[in-house]
């Protein structure tokens, strides 16, 4: 954004410094040559450069003289048919060009015209001067980057899980093991029930006897 606000900024500097006044005649000013007739203009005009924006300055005395624009067949003519505005009769006078291109003027009293008092210019559309490179825009200062990150050996590849550790089997020599008691030998079973048998018998027979 101040990259674009600065050359505008620039460019409107530079519009105002490259427009520049232009006396038209010198020192003869607007008026009859006093020798040479309308070369003298012609040599005027030869040694200056005249862009859009720029002004001619008339200087001459009110009444005296005045200023008309009129296209070319009527400035070789020295008429006024198809003027381009109106007559500047009040002197000293500015005119400001706003178009590139041919312009011309005349005096349009007496035979002033006929005289010599006449200008024909060519306006420029531009106000660089010739061979001037137009003014460079400074590009935009680089983009920060962060530097790359070198990515680790490993970081595209899962960690290794480590191997299942097996349970240790039971031993029966660890205290800690709790083994079921071995089953009662059929033995002992037979003579607990033998055993009962009797005392019952017993108990009956003494009932009867």
């Amino acid at each position: 954004m101040l990259i674009v606000f600065g050359l505008v900024v620039s460019m409107f500097l530079q519009s105002v410094a490259a427009q520049k006044v232009h006396e038209v005649g010198d020192s003869i000013g607007w008026a009859i040559p006093p020798s040479g007739g309308a070369q003298a203009y012609v040599n005027w005009a030869d040694n200056n450069k005249f862009v859009v924006g720029d002004i001619l300055f008339f200087n001459f005395t009110t009444n005296a003289h005045d200023v008309l624009q009129v296209p070319k067949a009527s400035f070789d003519s020295c008429r006024s048919d198809n003027a381009i505005g109106s007559t500047i009769t009040t002197g000293p006078a500015n005119v400001t060009l706003t178009s590139a291109g041919e312009h011309y003027f005349i005096c349009t009293l007496g035979s002033h015209c006929q005289s010599g008092q006449k200008l024909a210019i060519t306006v420029s559309g531009s106000a660089t001067a010739p061979g001037a490179s137009p003014p460079s825009v400074p590009p935009p200062p680089p983009a920060a980057h962060s530097p790359p990150t070198t990515p680790s050996p490993t970081s595209n590849h899962p960690a290794a899980c480590p191997p299942p550790v097996a349970a240790p089997s039971p031993s029966s020599t660890d205290p800690t093991v709790n083994t079921p008691p071995p089953p009662p030998p059929a033995s002992s079973s037979g003579a607990v029930f033998a055993s009962f048998f009797l005392s019952s018998l017993a108990l009956v027979m003494g009932l009867f006897f």
